[in-house]
């Protein structure tokens, strides 16, 4: 490994590969430019990669190169090669953010803390290398990526995903086939492939010399123009073959028969040149001293390299450099398994038993045989450290490995459990099921199998294949009996949380018979989950008893997280269950309030899977406040952290209700053909809000008839999280139609519960139900007692819509002047929100009072990126640079760029116009 400067590699020049140095070139030209620039070179073994990486590197000048060749060996330990990456940079970590700081130090093993959230290591790893990069623009060039532990390779590709104004290049060159994890797919990838073949006849030509053209082209054509193979074959055929005069081996020696090729040359070698080999395949590479030490209890002496530099197996420069990656991953899977547990055995003799630890454990177990629970308790032990700094999947690693030397099959279980928990926590559920599957039939005794169960749920849900998880749960409950009843509560409140959002989806139980479970086991909370266990048990009243029961708990359950200081764990979903409390009690303010409570939770924490929920939850009151360009803004970041996280629910599923109100006829359709396709997995509830989103597109377009057949669905079915919503556009289509009877029972409904929700969105929308009902003065009386009320809540959108059928009845009952008042705010709102169906719905009213009302052009606020519109609304707000970035999870220099984008395109000159130029509340008014 080469942390400064560039290794240089002897042999035949580069041949080809254009368009490949032409990417690199325009990567190095964007850092020296101030950008960034991130290339995954991917290819079989030998295609030419390492020589590319060589290639970037020598063309380099005035920046510095950090290069890493990840060992495979390696592959189980937590955050070893980040550690490894980052070491001439740790001197620098001081003033990075608290939380980033904290996070970086527990991941590599630096200070003792609590788990280290895998996506606040990522963003330190961000800022730090940024940092660095602000003195002298840095170029990392990461070989044999497929061999990187997962730790180590989210934290690179979060880094990699967010690098943008920087001085900052990444390429990362890995092998097809292997480590496919999907973690760098997002980037910008380039396939490398053979050489075409006049290149790869020129480069047959250099390592050969004269070649028979028809042993020539045999070799070009049998080696896919891979330039490994080219050059290994001139060396592996004898100077007959290649001029024809005996012939090829057929077939010929390439792809996995190279790797017999080069096994060959290492079986050639003297044992203990072999064995060197073998060691330096197994150790770290720039652990050089450990490697020397464990050399010296196998008897070995730098004397035994020559043969293998001679051989061309290792450099001439370096003795513990081989002279491929490949060769490398060849030595050690090719050595026999007695010689493999000799070399970890002495390297594990001569790691630190301390500083070391973690590695020391991994070689015994790699020179263990058998069962042995000596090995198994250090590994459990150094699963426990890996746990301690938030390395997850190193955690579950030493856990099964652990398992695998486990004699006693209740002990093994456990272990396997542990380590699906783990793997869980790393958001790899493939993997628990696995480990969850090793367990089998070992697993014995209600609460193992409890935990099993809970932990096959959980998988589900991150596959947000929700239909079984229910019952899961259920099954789970029953299993355990009386035994924990803290415990019993959290999977009844999980089967409730995955009922709701599975509605009539559930197969093997009912949303109504969880909820009366939960109601049931009723469970008296701490003070600091009272909010949240009062919201669980106030929605399943809601669903088991009825709305006039659910809604005083609900309230109590809002009141309780408004008042307390921490709304709890940043690091659940808990967004999608607030919601619903928060739409069923008609709680606009509570909702907008306690989402950016928690997303700011959420963001300090770095848990961007919830975070992910919850910016939908905040894009929810976005809308219902007409902040549209806001909305989409959130809805932006949450399919940044869907690529991030590896979480299935991105897409346009999202934004049903931005389609319906901006009037994107075929993607909304699409959308909804989405959610009817996905309850197959369980998603019925996305379909019932996507009628919803129906109902509101075919009333802004004045479909009355087809509006009242979504939302009539939706009535029947009386979901938490719409089905009070839909009530006001079931009065006005049935009023509008004729429909008498499903005014009758909407506004019924509306009349019992509104009252019980008691908040000014309720009242609100019952006053414009009665409204739309009433006659003469009544009608009046109800339109401005709707208008007063929805007024006082941030639901700028239903207040313009109220204004807007309180206008078509001013101008129906010929008061022009008034109804001008009233549709002229409804229509500058619309448009300025860019709700376009109810903006032209109420143009056309206006133009019929006799008022000319144009279509405006899109102002130039709305030529903002969702990144540069929230850039933009968080300096509105006061925010440093710095401080946006920890929140956007970027660095200072990329809000900078991106503000400076802002101010070209609004025309501004400073910060303090921001605000008046996008719209937004300036710091001065509480933002």
């Amino acid at each position: 490994m080469g942390w400064n400067g560039v290794q240089q590699t002897s042999g035949p020049p580069m041949v080809g590969r254009h368009a490949e140095r032409e990417a690199i070139g325009r990567l190095l030209d964007a850092v020296r430019d101030g950008l960034s620039g991130v290339l995954v070179l991917t290819g079989e073994p030998g295609i030419g990669k390492t020589r590319l990486l060589d290639y970037a590197a020598a063309r380099a000048a005035e920046l510095r190169v950090v290069r890493l060749t990840a060992v495979e060996s390696e592959t189980g330990l937590g955050f070893g090669a980040l550690h490894r990456l980052l070491r001439p940079f740790l001197n620098r970590t001081g003033p990075l953010p608290g939380p980033q700081r904290a996070a970086l130090d527990a991941a590599l093993g630096r200070v003792p803390g609590p788990p280290a959230d895998r996506y606040l290591v990522g963003l330190a790893t961000l800022t730090l290398l940024a940092e660095a990069a602000a003195e002298q623009p840095l170029l990392f060039l990461l070989d044999d990526a497929q061999w990187l532990d997962r730790e180590s390779a989210e934290a690179l590709a979060f880094t990699a995903r967010r690098l943008h104004a920087d001085s900052l290049g990444l390429i990362i060159a890995v092998r097809d086939g292997l480590g496919d994890s999907g973690l760098f797919d997002a980037l910008n990838v380039l396939p490398v492939t053979g050489l075409p073949e006049p290149e790869a006849l020129a480069l047959l030509s250099f390592g050969a010399g004269r070649v028979d053209t028809t042993v020539a082209d045999r070799i070009v054509a049998g080696t896919g123009g891979n330039p490994l193979a080219l050059l290994e074959l001139t060396d592996a055929l004898a100077a007959e073959q290649l001029s024809g005069v005996a012939p090829l081996p057929d077939p010929l020696p390439v792809s996995r028969l190279l790797e017999g090729h080069f096994r060959r040359l290492v079986q050639a070698l003297p044992p203990e040149t072999g064995t060197l080999l073998l060691l330096l395949a197994a150790a770290p590479s720039d652990d050089t001293g450990t490697m020397w030490r464990a050399a010296g209890r196998l008897g070995l002496s730098a004397r035994a390299a020559q043969q293998a530099v001679a051989a061309g197996i290792l450099g001439r420069n370096t003795l513990t450099a081989f002279r491929h990656p490949l060769i490398r991953s060849t030595v050690y899977a090719g050595a026999e398994p007695g010689e493999r547990r000799r070399v970890h055995a002495a390297l594990a003799a001569v790691c630190d038993a301390v500083r070391d630890a973690d590695r020391r454990a991994w070689h015994r177990a790699e020179a263990a045989e058998g069962m042995d629970e000596g090995v198994a308790d250090d590994l459990e032990a150094a699963s426990e450290r890996a746990r301690s700094r938030g390395g997850y999947s190193q955690q579950a690693l030493f856990l099964s490995r652990a398992a695998d030397f486990t004699g006693d099959p209740e002990k093994r279980a456990e272990r396997l459990l542990d380590a699906a928990q783990a793997h869980l926590m790393s958001g790899d559920a493939s993997a628990a099921g696995t480990a969850l599957d090793l367990a089998g039939a070992d697993i014995r005794g209600p609460v193992m199998r409890t935990r099993e169960l809970r932990m096959r749920a959980t998988a589900q849900m991150f596959r947000i294949a929700v239909a079984d998880v229910p019952a899961m749960l259920s099954d789970a409950v029953t299993r355990l009996g009386t035994r924990d009843p803290r415990l019993t509560w959290e999977l009844l409140c999980e089967a409730l949380h995955a009922a709701l959002v599975a509605h009539d989806c559930t197969r093997g139980t009912s949303l109504t018979e969880v909820a009366a479970a939960v109601v049931a086991a009723r469970h008296d909370a701490d003070s600091a989950g009272r909010g949240r266990d009062l919201l669980m048990e106030g929605l399943a009243r809601r669903v088991a008893e009825g709305y006039e029961h659910g809604a005083p708990v609900l309230r109590s359950a809002l009141d309780e997280l408004r008042d307390s200081r921490a709304i709890g764990d940043a690091t659940s979903p808990f967004a999608v269950m607030l919601v619903m409390a928060c739409d069923d009690l008609w709680d606009a303010r509570a909702g907008r309030e306690l989402s950016d409570r928690l997303a700011a939770a959420e963001r300090d924490a770095g848990a961007l899977y919830a975070l992910g929920i919850t910016l939908l939850a905040e894009a929810r009151y976005d809308l219902l406040d007409g902040r549209l360009a806001q909305a989409e803004v959130r809805y932006a970041e949450f399919d940044d952290i869907v690529a991030a996280t590896g979480f299935p629910g991105g897409g346009d599923i999202n934004r049903l209700h931005l389609f319906a109100l901006t009037g994107r006829d075929g993607e909304l359709r699409a959308a909804v053909r989405r959610t009817a396709e996905m309850r197959s997995i369980g998603l019925g509830l996305h379909h019932l809000m996507a009628r919803h989103a129906l109902a509101s597109f075919e009333v802004g377009r004045g479909h009355y008839r087809q509006a009242l057949q979504h939302a009539r669905a939706v009535y029947e079915e009386d979901p938490p999280t719409c089905g009070n919503l839909v009530l006001p556009l079931i009065v006005e289509a049935g009023v509008r139609t004729g429909d008498r009877d499903a005014v009758d029972r909407a506004l019924s409904r509306l009349e019992a519960r509104a009252p019980l929700a008691g908040t000014p969105w309720a009242l609100g929308t019952l006053a414009l139900g009665r409204a739309l009902t009433a006659d003469g003065d009544d009608a009046e009386k109800f339109y401005q007692e709707s208008v007063e009320l929805l007024g006082e809540g941030p639901l700028g959108l239903e207040l313009a819509r109220s204004r807007l059928l309180f206008g078509e009845w001013l101008r129906r009952r010929k008061r022009r002047s008034e109804a001008r008042r009233q549709l002229r705010a409804a229509y500058e709102s619309f448009d300025a929100f860019g709700a376009v169906l109810y903006a032209e719905r109420a143009r056309i009213e206006l133009l019929a009072t006799g008022e000319k009302a144009r279509r405006r052009t899109e102002e130039t606020r709305f030529d903002l990126t969702p990144r540069e519109r929230q850039v933009a609304a968080m300096a509105a707000s006061g925010l440093t640079n710095g401080e946006i970035a920890a929140r956007l999870f970027v660095t200072a220099s990329t809000v900078e760029f991106h503000l400076n984008k802002v101010f070209r395109k609004l025309g501004i000159t400073s910060r303090k116009q921001i605000p008046r130029a996008i719209g937004e509340p300036g710091p001065e008014t509480g933002g």
